[in-house]
């Protein structure tokens, strides 16, 4: 069998969860890859620098390099450029619209589908009410290329044969953007990267990207009220908005390397999380640390992390509802109550249900399972 992996964009700064994704799966499958844009196999800290890779129209752009969501009314065009009509078998990790390749009938298109394009859906308003665009005259012309763009999401869902969603929260939401039913297999997570600390410092932590929907400055406000001593580690356009927002107690380090954010990880009395996840690795390192979590009610959050107050024996940490720092603040106080009946062992527990391992019994399995059906059809 001969197989392609199409991703989204491959550069030194996308290292989130669907990276882990398709590293995990180059790993176990030989198989041939393309993007809409590479900068990963120049890179000499990369594991696919040297390797050939397929990529788009984009690649040529300006700052391509920096991310293309800025030409994101350009993304269905260039996906289906990509010529893959010599592989057996189609595997795409799809965040945006790697789902959207052109297949021939009798091949295979598998999808790790780690959230339907999130600018078309959850975020269109959010996307529209933040961004110039959104606002006046082009934010008619916005609105309009994004009802295209959920047009023809809709239409490319139909041209994978099978889904693998990243939680059941993602299956569900695959369900109601596309009405396609999917597999739930959790990403792995690379827990040997964090160390076990059962003896935890005086302060709380949140690392994230600083972007709007990641709710950092939620937490930020929380933390203002509460006066409690808050870590913040994490890059983005939001950084010098919550720097200013952020009173003394609270510090922003910005971007850190690997070893900082895992001592920090390690060390942390809880780590604060107020984003709707799809998954949320971070929430599943944090707990491979032994660090208890403090998480919005919702998304992911929900498969990975045991509430103590209902699961008063294995309990991992606590989550807060509304999306307010209201709601945080309440949680962070109910926090320090229960803190001594969580348990640094049950948190680590929890953790290893996320592991390689796991992810790569799951996804052959089923990768099997699907090549066999297809066999059985011809």
């Amino acid at each position: 069998m001969k197989y392609a992996l199409i991703h989204e964009w491959l550069t030194p700064r996308a290292t989130g969860g669907s990276e882990l994704v398709v590293r995990e799966i180059l790993r176990h499958i030989e198989a041939d890859v393309y993007a809409l844009i590479d900068f990963e196999s120049t890179n000499p800290q990369s594991y696919l620098y040297g390797r050939a890779i397929g990529k788009t129209f984009l690649q040529h752009f300006p700052f391509a390099r920096n991310g293309v969501q800025k030409y994101l009314p350009l993304l269905p065009l260039a996906i289906e450029q990509l010529d893959v009509r010599d592989y057996d078998v189609i595997l795409s990790s799809s965040h945006a619209v790697a789902k959207g390749v052109l297949t021939r009938p009798e091949q295979l298109h598998i999808c790790y589908c780690h959230t339907p394009m999130r600018y078309a859906w959850d975020l269109t308003f959010d996307y529209l009410h933040s961004s110039p665009a959104g606002k006046g005259l082009p934010g008619i012309l916005t609105r309009y290329l994004l009802h295209r763009l959920r047009q023809w999401d809709v239409i490319s869902a139909n041209r994978v044969d099978y889904f693998i969603a990243n939680s059941n929260h993602t299956a569900r939401r695959i369900w109601r953007c596309y009405r396609r039913t999917a597999k739930v297999i959790y990403p792995p997570v690379n827990l040997e990267r964090f160390p076990f600390e059962s003896e935890k410092e005086d302060f709380f932590l949140t690392v994230s990207r600083l972007v709007s929907y990641k709710k950092v400055s939620l937490i930020v406000e929380a933390f203002n009220q509460l006066k409690l001593p808050l870590v913040i580690i994490g890059d983005g356009p939001e950084l010098n908005f919550i720097r200013r927002l952020a009173k003394s107690n609270i510090t922003v380090l910005g971007e850190q390397p690997n070893e900082v954010v895992e001592k920090y990880m390690a060390k942390a009395k809880a780590f604060v999380y107020a984003a709707c996840e799809d998954f949320g690795i971070a929430l599943v390192e944090a707990q491979a640390c032994g660090t208890p979590i403090i998480a919005y009610q919702g998304g992911g959050a929900l498969e990975t992390v045991r509430d103590i107050r209902q699961q008063p024996t294995d309990g991992t940490g606590l989550f807060f509802y509304p999306q307010t720092p209201t709601a945080l603040v309440q949680a962070v106080e109910t926090f320090l109550e229960f803190q001594h009946q969580i348990n640094s062992e049950s948190c680590h527990s929890q953790a290893t249900k996320f592991t390689p391992k796991i992810f790569e019994t799951s996804y052959l399995g089923f990768l099997e399972d699907c090549c066999r059906n297809l066999s059985g059809k011809n």
